[in-house]
């Protein structure tokens, strides 16, 4: 960011930003020493800004207002040198972002009769766009998120000076103060002059950048603010509570530490604003530990022996997160593992297969996997990171041994059975395995947990074994029927076969012959006619 509009977005004025019931929330007010400035102003407000929203742009003329919208619209097309004339004559242009998006540039200052916008299609034009209006007031109210930006001349800051008062509604006050947090994170952690790079997201909330310094250093800027409470499925509590997912950033900087403490190749933490949910993290690279969608062997032996030397250490349920703060990892316990379970009948069913189950066919698989679970109780709880399989799993090949297995997702880690981690890892969603692959890395995992701990039990492990991982692909075929119906998200449901047949492997054990049953009369299509060894 260029000029003196750093300071003001560093410092600035810090008002109260949260939004009452209304959606009103205090303005942000600070000088534009220069026009340079007003235009650096743009390029900030680009951060925030996503196809639907409107930037309403109010002041007299000359007061800058074309200025910041040449800026904006030229920073969200990817050309600085795109020519953005005042559409004061024609009334309305259109452009087009980068990413293919459409943007409106409004001139109202001309328009006699709000019915003209209608005659020359505004608000065809404007939907789903960025649309930036100069002198607002002439039209009708919008009820999507809209950023309010008053600038006035002040030439007692100095000459060319403009004062400038941004009010936000429906959501953009807060991605305003988030965008600000950042950059003053950023500065403080000095990537403040790094490249910001997009960089693609799973199924999570969360966003990440790559931060690329001009010497070719590089970060990941992982944004993840606080979890808001979803509406309460059960017993007044949302899914996120029941099943334990983490509220905030807090539960990833806390076991961050403690896998770095353990001499685990977890992201160093560079910088943090843990009230905001922001981190600049340790750049671990891209190598898979996959190649064209099957298990590399000797990385895969590398993430197991991993896990073993995890599981055989006496591990704290609490860590600490910063000073007079700790984050207490929940226990993974039965009622989190039958809802999440639940999500088969629920989604899974009546979307992919077509099945609306009753009631007291939906009762008697809770029932059964309530009495089967009891075989997946740990003597020992550890930490299952829950995450642990080929999309968070960085090889590392300048490093040496179980360091050369970067994790980078685990701030939803519980107290659970080792087992859990194990099986995320052998029946990846989204790798091909084969059931001998998988055999002979139990068997290491297995030599590995003995070598540590000679008193381990192999008979109890497996059957947790096949308990825990028939729950995780029952849990998953919901949730990626869940992300096609009700996110539109359809891409997962190419993985859905390899989960089925995870799920039909699982359902041999003789520990879960009474699920296997059931599914035999409500499902059958999800299990074989006749269990295999």
């Amino acid at each position: 960011m260029r000029g003196r509009l750093a300071e003001v977005v560093l410092g600035g004025d810090d008002q109260d930003g949260r939004e009452g019931t209304s959606g009103a929330a205090s303005a942000w007010e600070f000088v534009l020493p220069d026009e340079a400035a007003t235009e650096d102003l743009g390029l900030f407000l680009c951060e925030v800004l996503l196809p639907g929203d409107r930037v309403l742009l109010t002041g007299s003329l000359g007061d800058g207002k074309t200025t910041l919208a040449r800026a904006i619209i030229r920073e969200l097309a990817g050309d600085p040198a795109l020519e953005v004339p005042s559409p004061t004559f024609t009334l309305i242009q259109p452009y087009t972002s980068r990413d293919g998006h459409p943007i409106v540039h409004a001139d109202l200052y001309r328009l006699r009769d709000p019915d003209e916008l209608v005659e020359l299609g505004f608000e065809e034009m404007a939907e789903g766009a960025i649309t930036l209006v100069e002198w607002p007031e002439k039209m009708p109210p919008h009820d999507g998120p809209v950023l309010s930006i008053s600038l006035s001349l002040r030439p007692e800051f100095g000459e060319g000076s403009r004062f400038a008062r941004i009010e936000g509604l429906g959501g953009m006050r807060a991605r305003i103060d988030r965008a600000r947090a950042v950059r003053k994170l950023l500065a403080r952690a000095g990537w403040d002059e790094a490249e910001r790079i997009l960089m693609q997201g799973d199924a999570s909330s969360r966003a990440y950048e790559r931060l690329r310094k001009p010497d070719g250093a590089t970060a990941v800027l992982m944004i993840s603010p606080a979890r808001p409470d979803g509406p309460a499925v059960r017993d007044g509590k949302p899914y996120s509570a029941i099943v334990h997912l983490a509220e905030s950033v807090h539960a990833f900087v806390a076991l961050d530490r403690g896998l770095r403490a353990l001499g685990f190749s977890a992201p160093k933490v560079y910088g943090e604003d843990l009230t905001e949910g922001l981190l600049i993290l340790e750049d671990l690279g891209n190598e898979p530990v996959v190649e064209n969608g099957a298990p590399r062997p000797e990385r895969y032996a590398e993430a197991v022996r991993l896990l073993a030397k995890l599981h055989a250490t006496d591990l704290p349920a609490t860590l600490p997160v910063a000073e007079g703060i700790d984050h207490v990892l929940p226990p993974y316990d039965k009622e989190a593992l039958l809802f999440e379970a639940e999500l088969l009948p629920e989604w899974y069913a009546p979307a992919i297969r077509g099945v609306t189950l009753p009631q007291e066919a939906r009762d008697e698989f809770i029932t059964l996997w309530r009495e089967a679970l009891d075989g997946a109780i740990p003597e020992r709880p550890t930490w299952t990171l829950r995450d642990y399989h080929s999309p968070n799993l960085i090889w590392l090949p300048g490093r040496e041994g179980l360091e050369r297995v970067g994790v980078i997702d685990f701030q939803d880690a519980v107290m659970g059975h080792p087992a859990y981690d194990v099986a995320s890892l052998l029946q990846d969603a989204r790798v091909d395995a084969s059931a001998d692959f998988e055999l002979r890395l139990l068997g290491l995992y297995v030599r590995e947990r003995r070598a540590r701990d000679p008193n381990f039990d192999m008979s109890a492990f497996a059957t947790a074994y096949a308990l825990l991982a028939a729950q995780r692909a029952t849990k998953i075929l919901g949730i990626f029927a869940r992300l096609d119906r009700r996110d539109g998200k359809p891409a997962y449901l190419a993985h859905l076969p390899r989960i089925e047949g995870y799920l039909a492997r699982n359902l041999a054990h003789p520990a879960l012959a009474a699920v296997r049953d059931w599914h035999l009369r409500h499902l059958p299509g999800t299990v074989a006619d006749s269990p295999e060894a």
